[in-house]
């Protein structure tokens, strides 16, 4: 599943590590650490969050001799930022829920037909453009609402894959799913925030 084909640069950088050269270390600390604080924040608040990529780089230290190379560095960086999110939250009895069997709201189940498709789609108003929509302070509010209520698979997997761009390669192996996994999570994350956009459009209220 990991697959990323590295840049020389970036597989210079990754053998600067591997001797423990500071320089290195500086340059992927600047490099790396927003995106894997961006990570962090779909677990965690802002300051937990900080605290885990802190710890992450001072396991990265001595993590980098193991790294083989299989994925890119974002993506290795990634991907033990995540699973060091979700031990913590299962050290604070939150354990982050993988239940792939849950059934839609039946609100929104009624809306598909036998084969998985809109049986009545989201009466979107394809004029306005994204940037137009939010623009609107209290779409924006309710969007932020509604990602916060996903659960945290779901939340992250749409995040990671629509506001980050991740390949879809890179967000199996972050979140560690298969890729049936992955586009199950997405499909219901977009269905419940498209619901979300439908209703607030219609009546103005989130």
């Amino acid at each position: 599943m990991e697959t990323e084909v590295q840049s020389e640069s970036e597989a210079s950088l990754i053998e600067d590590l591997k001797r423990r050269d500071s320089t290195a270390y500086q340059k992927a600390v600047r490099d790396y650490s927003p995106g894997m604080l961006a990570v962090a924040r779909f677990y965690l608040d802002h300051s937990s969050a900080e605290e885990v990529v802190q710890d992450c780089w001072v396991t990265v230290i001595d993590a980098v001799q193991k790294f083989e190379g299989r994925s890119g560095l974002k993506t290795w960086l990634h991907r033990i930022v995540a699973n060091r999110c979700k031990n913590r939250l299962r050290a604070a009895n939150r354990e982050v829920a993988t239940d792939f069997s849950e059934t839609l709201e039946p609100e929104l189940a009624n809306r598909f037909n036998s084969t998985g498709r809109w049986d009545l789609p989201p009466k979107l108003q394809f004029h306005e453009s994204a940037d137009t929509l939010l623009e609107n302070g209290a779409l924006s509010d309710c969007l932020d609402k509604h990602l916060s209520a996903l659960p945290e698979t779901q939340r992250s997997a749409l995040m990671l894959y629509e506001a980050h761009q991740h390949k879809s390669d890179d967000v199996c192996n972050i979140l560690d799913v298969s890729a049936s996994n992955l586009r199950v999570l997405l499909h219901r994350a977009r269905q419940k925030i498209f619901l979300m956009v439908e209703t607030f459009q219609e009546t103005g209220e989130c």
